[in-house]
């Protein structure tokens, strides 16, 4: 059985007969992380994987502990946000042009999870509030709160509840990467000290929107703990 995240269909599973076998034709167009184009029958309820063609192995990627947490990390918050046949075109052009920007080194990869969460929040309809206070509406430039129950930022007029605090830096930062394209996200340094942070935050607010919390990362984040703390 194949793990797919495809273009036209969505997050699907797939039979692939054969495929964990080397001499078969199916092994490396069904490696982890392969970017290609597929054939597919559906019989009764199951996808049957007839032909692939590879445009990028991105084999790459597993070269290295940290690049293959973090393309795990982007495929699991696509597994845990999206239903199963649910298409969305542009987060799948998303996560492709994620996996390139890895794969070259182009940017930091805590800065491009960043970018590609508060993109799968908006496209699943969780995105955030950052110019207007999400309780009363009233604009606002700047907050020190962020209310996970409303999904933005709250004013000083109005009350700060099922939330979380945030400094005024990470949350300028928030808003400006909430507006950022994805391929631009090499254009971005943000400071070691507000990227935990940030990270904290966006992983409250995902871990409470999805059926469960993503723990691709939770290995590699325990390792950079136990570094700093030696």
């Amino acid at each position: 059985m194949i793990w797919f995240y495809t273009e036209k269909l969505g997050k699907i599973s797939a039979i692939a007969k054969g495929a964990k076998k080397n001499r078969s034709k199916y092994f490396s167009n069904t490696l982890t992380f392969t970017y290609g184009d597929y054939i597919l029958y559906r019989g009764k309820g199951m996808y049957t994987l007839n032909e692939g063609t590879i445009i990028d192995s991105f084999q790459g990627i597993l070269s290295d502990f940290d690049t293959i947490s973090y393309a795990s990390y982007l495929c699991e918050l696509i597994d845990i946000s999206m239903a199963e046949e649910e298409s969305n075109r542009e987060l799948f052009k998303e996560l492709v042009t994620a996996f390139y920007l890895m794969k070259n080194n182009a940017c930091d990869l805590e800065t491009l999870a960043r970018v590609f969460e508060m993109n799968i929040l908006r496209a699943t309809g969780y995105g955030l509030n950052l110019h207007k206070c999400s309780i009363c509406k009233e604009p606002i430039s700047s907050a020190d709160y962020i209310s996970i129950q409303y999904l933005g930022g709250v004013c000083t007029k109005c009350p700060k509840l099922n939330g979380m605090k945030v400094s005024p830096a990470a949350y300028n930062i928030i808003k400006y990467l909430n507006n950022l394209a994805l391929e631009k996200s090499y254009r971005v340094t943000i400071p070691s000290n507000l990227k935990e942070e940030i990270e904290k935050l966006l992983g409250t607010i995902i871990a409470q929107s999805y059926i469960r919390k993503p723990k691709s990362l939770e290995t590699l984040n325990f390792i950079k703990r136990s570094e700093k703390s030696e």
